[in-house]
């Protein structure tokens, strides 16, 4: 007699224990696959699995659990975690020189993400044309790690809905998600910070985490008189093992007013930046997990200005130390998933890592529609 097992579909709400309020980017993973899984601004992962498995659910903030796969019979079971509330007091942790710690933390966590390995990772593009929803592309892909972060990509799925015109350049119509991984691995964000002449332009502050006990935030601003830094920084970073756990990127209005309007023909002038990039240590291994990124340009043309905006996510939903094998002819070589034609094989988009809230999922479909 043949057996075969059965994919059921699987959907976790996790909140807040007290609040009732949905826990968005708590971290859920699978133990029997070893997939992980970011909860969206509902507090929603959903994913398919063959069989039963435990369940751990985490969040920086909350007290970790881990459920017992008896317990989730409902169709979309509802997670309650405890926010640890230590509230530390925001003191100074440190008279080392900030920017010193900084250039070890970074050093040490590209030297512990430089070794071969790849990432299974879902991503994600929106991309707004004078604040409408213009198009939408999605991917399931595998990065292949090399020497020095460097990436090998392969494209698994994709798909991409929309219209664009096509007065706007090529370069804003997707990421070269290479070099934005590499970015990440390299911890290219940083370079401004690590020169030596930082100390002229920003103001460091080394605090402690207001509940995690074991974690510092570093968080980096312009000073008042810097003629160019524009960006500020929050590092949230293990003291102990010197590893990055998660860091933001931001600029302000009052900072983006300091910028001059650029008035030649093809200019860019930024109206929007934003980076939010999350690394994973689960005690053993050391890897990129999740990034949002949104850029925003008035960008000048010939006889008008038009704004557009890109939203971007990854989320990794596997880790393995084993290479790829592949054909040379299987590595996508081109910048981004706008240049790939549709191929559709799964619904991956639902279970991939990062799934959808109904107001995005009405976006994609509307896009869908225009084709």
């Amino acid at each position: 007699m043949n057996v075969f097992s059965q994919e059921t579909e699987y959907s976790i709400l996790v909140k807040d224990i007290e609040t009732l309020q949905p826990i968005e980017n708590a971290t859920v993973v699978v133990l029997k696959t070893k997939q992980v899984l970011l909860a969206n601004e509902d507090g929603k992962v959903t994913f398919v699995l063959s069989g039963g498995s435990n369940v751990q659910v985490s969040e920086m903030n909350y007290e970790e659990v881990t459920l017992r796969w008896a317990v989730l019979k409902e169709n979309e079971f509802v997670v309650y975690i405890k926010n640890k509330k230590e509230n530390l007091d925001e003191v100074v942790v440190s008279q080392q020189n900030p920017q010193k710690i900084l250039q070890k933390i970074v050093s040490n966590s590209k030297q512990k993400l430089n070794f071969p390995y790849r990432l299974k990772v879902y991503v994600r593009e929106f991309f707004m044309l004078d604040n409408q929803y213009s198009y939408y592309n999605d991917g399931l892909v595998n990065f292949q790690f090399n020497k020095n972060n460097t990436t090998t990509l392969l494209v698994e799925q994709n798909r991409s809905y929309g219209l664009l015109e096509t007065d706007i350049s090529a370069d804003l119509k997707g990421y070269n998600l290479n070099n934005i991984m590499e970015n990440y691995s390299n911890f290219k964000y940083f370079e401004p910070l690590l020169d030596t002449k930082a100390k002229k332009q920003y103001d460091f502050t080394t605090k402690g985490h207001p509940t995690n006990k074991g974690i510092y935030i570093m968080s980096v601003s312009p000073l008042d008189k810097a003629k160019e830094a524009i960006d500020n920084f929050e590092i949230i970073y293990d003291p102990e093992k010197k590893l990055i756990l998660e860091f933001t990127v931001s600029v302000t209005p009052a900072n983006l007013d300091k910028m001059e309007d650029q008035t030649k023909i093809g200019s860019r002038n930024i109206t929007k930046s934003f980076v939010k990039v999350n690394y994973r240590w689960d005690g053993k291994e050391y890897y990129v997990l999740s990034s949002n990124e949104e850029i925003g340009y008035d960008i000048i043309l010939k006889d008008k200005t038009k704004n557009i905006q890109v939203r971007n996510s990854f989320v990794t939903t596997g880790f393995n130390r084993q290479n790829f094998t592949y054909k040379e002819s299987d590595v996508f070589k081109e910048k981004s998933l706008f240049n790939k034609k549709n191929k559709i094989l799964t619904n991956y988009w639902d279970t991939s890592g990062f799934t959808a809230t109904d107001e995005e999922k009405a976006i994609i479909a509307s896009l869908e529609y225009k084709l």
